[in-house]
């Protein structure tokens, strides 16, 4: 299974404290129609932190039953607990998700040799294909090309990394090290192209939830070898790659497609709705580029 192109790190709408199965369903159906390449659901953008266990399980099922394998799906299932982790990556396969994206340990901070061990006990565990999330913004940690280069080695499940460190010096080790069939996804949407442009296979982006086809038509000018069509889509999605993080990944992303009419706006707390002149300025931004 190859992980290529643009795809969605899809948001989990919610009505009235509940996962909305129906905004879900439609938001997955729209987005294929847009002709993205492949869907993340349970990831940081879904919301993964305040959903159960069973509404996780629950979310990846629905996002498998409604692709019907005309995308690759990739479930979130990463944890701080290595014993969860298997049993989310376990949940993943048995929703006959394409693979799992496994965060890196948040908040307890293990050493790099913690790293290799946590992924090496995922892959005895569960026969998956495995993408690494690497975000240290998020776990205060940082998974070195080096680390990463022996994990793939000894865990053949991990076929590729989500790199959200906005390092392309960084991305260009792991390319460098873990081999050119290793598959490197950009996990920031500015980096998207630059990634690719040193042979990254793509993105898992935010801004795709409500800008799916032109962030797809990124991706496939640049793989159809046209690189100056590639570059002026980059920079007609600069200013949304700004405006949906003005305020904490994923509010931004589920005002705007609230805005659009695509979910209804819920968050769950911690997560509040934008400020309002941060709204303001969101609003004008996506006015600009045709989304409202």
């Amino acid at each position: 299974m190859e992980f290529r192109g643009a795809i969605t790190a899809l948001v989990t709408p919610f009505r009235n404290g509940e996962v909305d199965e129906e905004a879900f369903r439609s938001l997955i159906e729209w987005q294929i129609e847009q002709g993205i390449h492949g869907l993340v659901p349970c990831g940081t953008t879904g919301e993964s932190a305040t959903l159960s266990h069973a509404e996780h399980k629950r979310v990846i099922r629905i996002c498998v039953d409604q692709v019907k394998g005309r995308v690759p799906v990739l479930a979130g299932a990463g944890s701080n607990n290595t014993k969860e982790a298997i049993e989310l990556t376990r949940e993943a396969k048995n929703a006959k998700a394409d693979g799992a994206l496994l965060i890196t340990p948040y908040y307890n901070k293990p050493t790099q040799s913690g790293l290799i061990a946590h992924f090496k006990a995922i892959g005895a565990a569960v026969d998956i294909p495995i993408i690494v999330y690497n975000v240290p913004g998020r776990t205060a940690l940082n998974l070195l090309p080096e680390t990463l280069a022996t994990i793939r080695k000894e865990v053949p499940q991990v076929v590729g990394v989500k790199e959200a460190t906005g390092n392309l010096k960084q991305v260009s080790d792991v390319i460098e090290y873990c081999g050119p069939d290793f598959q490197v996804l950009s996990g920031d949407d500015f980096t998207a192209l630059a990634t690719m442009g040193i042979g990254g296979r793509g993105v898992i982006s935010v801004v795709s939830n409500f800008a799916p086809r032109t962030v797809s038509d990124m991706c496939e000018a640049f793989f159809a070898g046209d690189l100056k069509k590639a570059q002026q889509i980059h920079y007609a999605l600069c200013p949304l790659f700004r405006g949906a993080f003005l305020e904490t990944n994923p509010v931004p992303a589920k005002m705007a497609l609230s805005w659009m009419g695509r979910i209804p706006f819920e968050a769950r707390l911690p997560l509040v709705p934008m400020s309002p002149s941060n709204q303001a300025k969101f609003k004008e931004i996506l006015t600009a580029a045709g989304l409202l």
